[in-house]
C-alpha cells in the first residue's frame, strides 16, 4: 500500500510545466525585504507565493516540535482548503511530514488518506500532496512545507524545483526568525537581571545603613563595631555570592539557594578548615530552597548564632558541638540550632543583646516567622520556624 502513495518518482515521467523563473526570483526579492523590515509575516507570505506559483488548492507548514515526545507537527500558516486545521497537532511517526524528513528528500503522495487513519477520520480527500523538507542537513529538521493539489496526477518535476526553493527560503527565514526569538530573550533576561540587581543592591544598601546606626549604638569601642560589623556584611556578602553563582549557572529559570548551601558557607568560617569526619557543626535536613529575598535574612540569623557560639557557647570550648537540623511542618520551615559540650549555661542574659534583637526582627518581621531561644544549662537552643511563602520568595 505504501508503494501506491508515495509516487515521487512519477514526477519525472509527466509533462513539465512553464515555470516563470523570472517572476519567482522577483517574488523572492520582495520577500527578502520583507524579512528585514517584517520578519514575522515572512512565513504565511511564503506559503501564499507556494499556492500562486503550483496552482495548489491547500498548502501549509508542518513545524516540529519535540515535545510531548517523541515529537509532533504542529500545522501553521495554513492556506486554501485546509485552513481550518490551523494549529492542529500530527503525529511524527505516522505522517508523510515525517517521512519526508526521514527520507530527507521531496515527496509526493498521492491519496495519503489511505494510509494513515488520522487522515481518513477527518473525511478529507488528498489527491496529491508534494512535501518538502525544511532545513535539510540539520540533526533536528524544523519540519515540512507542504502543497495539495486539486486532483490527481497534477505534480510535475517544475513544481517540486519550485517548492524547493521556496522551502530553502522558508528554512533561512525559520532561522532568522529563531535567532532573533534568541536575542529577544536573552535582552529581555538581561533586562530582568539588571533590575533585580538594582532592587538587591538597594536592599543591602538599607540593610547595611541600619546595621551601621544600630551596630553602633551598641558597641563599646570602635574596634568592636568594626569586628561585629564586618562579621555580618561577611553573612551578607557570602549570601550574595551563593545566589550569583546560582543565577550565572541557571539563567533566568531560578533564583534560589538550597538552605544547605547556605547554612554550610555561613558556618564554614567556624570550621577552621576541619575535615568532614572532625567538623563540630552537623547540618542535616531536607532539600530546601531559600529564595533571593529571604537569603540575607537567613544568613544574618546563622551568622549571629554561629557568632555568640564562638564567643560564649559551644564553640568556644574544645568538645563543643552545634547540631542545624531542619523538617518541613505545616507549611513551614522548622529549624533547630542545639549547642552542646560548652560552658554551663546559668540562664538568660540579663539583657538581650543586639544580637538577640537583630534575629529576632530578622525573623519576625523579614520572614514573617517566630523565633525562640532556650538557654538550658546544657548549651543554648533555638527554634525557628518561617512560612515557606516567606522563605522561598
Amino acid at each position: 500500500m505504501a508503494s501506491d502513495v508515495y509516487i515521487t518518482d512519477l514526477l519525472e515521467q509527466r509533462p513539465s510545466k512553464t515555470v516563470d523563473f523570472e517572476a519567482l526570483n522577483e517574488s523572492l526579492l520582495a520577500l527578502s525585504a520583507t524579512m528585514v523590515d517584517q520578519p514575522e509575516q515572512i512565513l504565511p507570505q511564503f506559503v501564499d507565493l507556494v499556492m500562486r506559483l503550483t496552482g495548489g488548492v491547500s498548502a501549509g507548514l508542518s513545524l516540529y516540535e519535540e515535545k510531548p515526545e517523541p515529537g509532533v507537527f504542529r500545522w501553521k500558516y495554513l492556506r486554501g482548503s485546509l485552513a481550518r486545521f490551523e494549529e492542529a497537532l500530527i503525529p511524527r511517526d505516522n505522517s508523510p511530514c515525517g517521512v519526508a524528513l526521514y527520507q530527507n528528500r521531496p515527496l509526493l503522495a498521492a491519496h495519503p488518506e489511505r494510509l494513515y487513519d488520522w487522515i481518513a477520520a477527518e473525511r478529507l480527500v488528498i489527491p496529491e500532496v508534494l512535501l518538502l523538507p525544511l532545513d535539510v542537513g540539520r540533526d533536528q529538521p524544523l519540519g515540512t512545507l507542504w502543497i495539495v493539489a486539486p486532483e490527481e496526477t497534477y505534480f510535475c518535476r517544475a513544481d517540486e524545483q519550485v517548492a524547493a526553493q521556496l522551502a530553502l527560503f522558508v528554512s533561512n527565514a525559520l532561522k532568522v526568525l529563531g535567532r532573533e526569538n534568541d536575542l529577544k530573550a536573552e535582552l529581555d533576561e538581561q533586562e530582568m537581571l539588571a533590575r533585580e540587581m538594582s532592587h538587591r543592591l538597594k536592599n543591602l544598601f538599607a540593610m547595611t545603613e541600619g546595621m551601621i546606626h544600630i551596630t553602633a549604638r551598641n558597641s563599646e569601642s570602635p574596634e568592636a563595631m568594626a569586628v561585629a560589623l564586618s562579621g555580618r556584611l561577611r553573612a551578607l556578602a557570602t549570601a550574595h555570592g551563593l545566589l550569583q553563582r546560582r543565577v550565572r549557572a541557571l539563567g533566568s529559570s531560578e533564583r534560589s539557594t538550597p538552605v544547605r548551601d547556605l547554612i554550610g558557607s555561613i558556618v564554614a568560617f567556624h570550621e577552621g578548615g576541619r575535615s568532614e569526619a572532625h567538623k563540630r557543626i552537623e547540618i542535616a535536613g531536607p532539600d530546601v530552597q531559600c529564595g533571593d529575598h529571604a537569603i540575607n535574612g537567613v544568613a544574618l540569623v546563622i551568622h549571629e548564632l554561629a557568632t555568640n557560639a564562638a564567643k560564649y557557647g559551644a564553640l568556644s570550648a574544645p568538645a563543643g558541638q552545634v547540631s542545624v537540623h531542619w523538617e518541613l511542618e505545616d507549611q513551614a520551615l522548622r529549624l533547630a540550632w542545639i549547642e552542646s559540650g560548652g560552658p554551663v549555661v546559668d540562664g538568660p542574659p540579663d539583657a538581650a543583646g543586639f544580637g538577640s534583637t537583630l534575629m529576632r526582627r530578622t525573623v519576625e518581621h523579614q520572614l514573617h516567622g517566630e523565633l525562640r531561644l532556650d538557654w538550658l544549662p546544657g548549651g543554648l537552643a533555638v527554634h525557628m520556624s518561617v512560612p515557606m511563602d516567606y522563605l522561598t520568595r
